[in-house]
């Protein structure tokens, strides 16, 4: 099983975009896939249907019944998103108050890896919608995933929360003594702009080892797969966008897949 995280510590820049467009390429291809939403604003539950602030199980129960040293079959929180071979595990908005319940407990940290690993002959890739914040869910995230991605909206303001996003990996690779290989996908790109262009030469100046060598372009399609609780690859796979994630989906799926260090 393959798992991605999906994060940036700037909003706007194609985070759940990513997320769905990559799980739902992954099940137009035949794989099962799961969806992860870890972050409280529960953008990713949201686009399939699903309330945050009325789920009765939710990736917050998983949490919940760790800190009290009884076990939740991850099953449980299973969600259908209406897309053969793709599932959801939801977000509660809950979720943000993790952080000043459980942060200090001892083993919060690996809760989803445990969770995932009772999954692991259910899904080939899970592809985890991050918080926008350090903190418990987000180091969850890190400590869970073979890969993070980090989508960046080609503009200044973006550019300048990658380089938080950069330096909070480091923090916490160097905390945990794990290494996380990531790759920066720059997003929303307009061609027709200077600003994009500039930014993306930035980017490449900047970034020459971890940046993906594709772009992911502006693509009002996405905000019609949005409306209809749909990835856009179930309903327009020959979009620019598609084509375009279709891309960095067959570069992830080219690179090194080795096994994530067993837990000790």
């Amino acid at each position: 099983m393959q798992v991605w995280a999906v994060a940036n510590q700037k909003g706007g820049v194609g985070k759940t975009t990513t997320a769905v467009t990559l799980a739902g390429s992954l099940a137009r291809r035949g794989k099962s896939a799961l969806l992860v939403d870890m972050d409280p604003h529960g953008s990713l539950s949201a686009y399939f249907g699903y309330d945050p602030d009325t789920l009765e199980h939710s990736i917050y129960s998983l949490f919940q019944q760790e800190s009290i040293g009884h076990e939740l079959e991850p099953e449980a929180v299973l969600r259908s998103t209406g897309v053969d071979g793709l599932q959801l595990m939801p977000a509660s908005t809950a979720l943000a108050t993790l952080d000043r319940q459980l942060g200090a407990q001892e083993g919060m940290g690996l809760v989803m890896n445990r969770s995932l690993r009772q999954l692991e002959g259910m899904f080939e890739y899970v592809v985890i919608d991050c918080p926008p914040v350090l903190g418990v869910l987000m180091v969850n995230a890190l400590a869970a995933c073979d890969r993070l991605l980090v989508p960046v909206q080609t503009e200044y303001l973006a550019r300048k929360g990658l380089e938080r996003m950069v330096h909070t990996l480091e923090l916490i690779q160097r905390a945990s003594r794990k290494p996380v290989p990531y790759t920066i996908v720059p997003t929303l790109f307009d061609r027709r702009t200077r600003a994009a262009r500039d930014s993306l030469d930035v980017l490449r100046e900047a970034y020459p080892d971890t940046l993906w060598e594709g772009v992911i372009p502006v693509d009002n399609r996405f905000r019609e797969a949005s409306k209809r609780g749909l990835p856009l690859p179930t309903i327009a796979p020959s979009s620019r966008g598609v084509r375009a994630y279709d891309g960095l989906l067959e570069f992830l799926m080219r690179q090194d897949d080795t096994p994530r260090q067993e837990e000790k």
